[in-house]
């Protein structure tokens, strides 16, 4: 073994979600901890909230695309990824919904079991919602750690018109900062979902928890991407690494090693590491879920928002367990979302409509619509023979979708249609979600070895260091955005490795 690494408490590949809260927990512990995280930081200034810098131009994409095949294509198509410190959570728009006790069936946990931590995710996330107000809403500890704010005229317009439709609206549970003195607050612009908040307004990884944790001694590695693991006599021994500005490779180790790169990027490091004796090793990859999730777009005969605020506001989930007792499955929530600009309904428009697309954006409001899918061997993510920029295989990803998948979008884009209709819209069309943003369950979480990567404590069966914390553990989706859960089990698992594994190296 190579004695030349530099040696750390515990390493952790990757900044979202899984990787930030679990810092969080180690660093406090008294942890001497490494992140490597193979993006840059955002830059906060005018472009970041400029469509066509970011969602055009794809400022923050990386040198690294995904090559992707879906929705019954038959080549791969590479697709870019962004790339930033804190993950998706700094493109994120701040929904930060709970699963529900029957979407753990198939988990090695209970819901009970992770409760507290759902709650301590929301204090660390200064969540702003209304604790009673989902009548769907599972057990809680305590209150949320702030109140939600009024709603907007585009938010007022979906609350109403679904009250009409017979469904009983709640206002979103969302991590922006609408009320903490003590740092930037949201000015309500319509630059939430899908951009870095110029102000830091937005509660992502980046600002809440990172930048005060290295004040506090975690060591942080931007530009920075995990190459492979090495093992060696059932231990993770050290974590290749590359500088993305000079290609050069670095070899770090730590008594514990946490992947949390995401449910695409987490397995295609185990299969370009050394794990031919690995008994899970057909397993890495697998059982990839994204949601089924579309989006409900309704033409109104008068502008929406001519004032572009912000309306990410409200959720619905009546329709929730409508399918739990047939299928065993959830079929989602409803949630508004907002309307992208003109320039990017131009540019993702088919050719010969892109006028059109362009000149309807101040006429729309759309529903987002997400569905559980479920998990299938089939839909994953593998190496491709073609190398990228580092020398390294690209990262492919299969997915297809089951007819169950698509019927429980159907039952949801019925009823955002009903509610448009009822807000006045004309008439309606639907678009579906080309990204894998709530990509999961690629290294999913089980008791029995046979049929599961990790064990309940997010341990990679049969490596006695190497844990997982990212959405890549998830071994069902539920129908609510992940982040919140993913955050939540990252605390579970950190509390766990710190009680297990010592405060400090020996």
């Amino acid at each position: 073994m190579d004695t030349s690494a530099e040696r750390y408490d515990a390493v952790i590949v990757g900044s979202g979600f899984g990787g930030a809260l679990a810092a969080w927990v180690l660093v406090r512990a008294g942890w001497r901890v490494l992140m490597l995280e193979r993006g840059g930081w955002a830059h906060r200034d005018a472009a970041d909230w400029d469509p066509q810098a970011v969602l055009v131009d794809q400022r923050y994409q990386g040198r690294s695309p995904l090559l992707v095949k879906q929705y019954g294509a038959k080549r791969f198509v590479a697709v870019p990824c962004n790339e930033l410190v804190g993950g998706q959570s700094v493109l994120y728009g701040g929904a930060s919904m709970r699963l529900r006790p029957a979407d753990f069936a198939r988990w090695p946990i209970s819901y009970a079991t992770l409760e507290p931590f759902y709650y301590e995710a929301e204090q660390l996330l200064g969540v702003h919602g209304e604790a009673g107000a989902d009548p769907g809403e599972p057990p809680r500890t305590g209150p949320y750690p702030h109140s939600p704010v009024e709603l907007s005229p585009p938010a007022q317009r979906v609350y109403q018109a679904a009250q009409r439709a017979g469904l009983r609206p709640f206002p979103l549970p969302l991590a922006l900062n609408f009320r903490d003195q003590s740092r930037p607050l949201c000015i309500r612009c319509n630059t939430c979902d899908g951009f870095p908040c110029r102000l830091g307004a937005k509660n992502d990884l980046a600002v809440t928890l990172l930048a005060p944790l290295q004040a506090q001694g975690l060591t942080l590695w931007p530009n920075t991407i995990g190459r492979e693991l090495r093992l060696e006599a059932g231990r993770v021994r050290q974590v290749a690494c590359i500088d993305a500005a000079t290609g050069a490779e670095r070899l770090v180790s730590g008594r514990v090693v946490i992947l949390a790169a995401g449910a695409l990027h987490s397995p295609a490091i185990l299969l370009r590491s050394n794990l031919d004796d690995c008994p899970q090793r057909e397993l890495i990859g697998r059982f990839l879920m994204r949601h089924c999730n579309a989006v409900a777009a309704g033409i109104f005969p008068f502008r929406t928002n001519p004032e572009q605020v912000f309306h990410k506001q409200i959720c619905l989930t009546d329709l929730y367990e409508h399918v739990r007792d047939e299928w065993g499955t959830a079929v989602g929530v409803i949630q508004d979302i907002y309307t992208p600009a003109p320039v990017v309904l131009k540019h993702a428009a088919p050719k010969g409509l892109r006028l059109a697309a362009a000149a309807s954006a101040g006429f729309l409001q759309n529903l987002l619509c997400i569905a559980e899918d479920e998990p299938q061997y089939g839909n994953r993510v593998g190496l491709s023979a073609q190398r990228d920029a580092y020398g390294l295989p690209l990262t492919t990803v299969e997915h297809a979708y089951t007819s169950r998948d698509l019927a429980r979008c159907a039952h949801l884009l019925r009823a955002a249609r009903r509610v448009l209709r009822r807000a006045g819209c004309l008439f309606c069309y639907t678009y579906r979600i080309e990204t894998f943003s709530h990509a999961l369950g690629t290294l999913r979480a089980g008791v029995d070895p046979a049929d599961s990567v990790v064990d309940a404590e997010c341990r990679m069966h049969g490596v006695e260091n190497l844990y997982v914390t990212d959405a890549s553990v998830f071994p069902a989706a539920g129908g609510v955005n992940p982040s919140l859960t993913i955050a939540a089990n990252a605390l579970r698992v950190a509390r766990h490795i710190a009680a297990a594994h010592g405060r400090t190296a020996g």
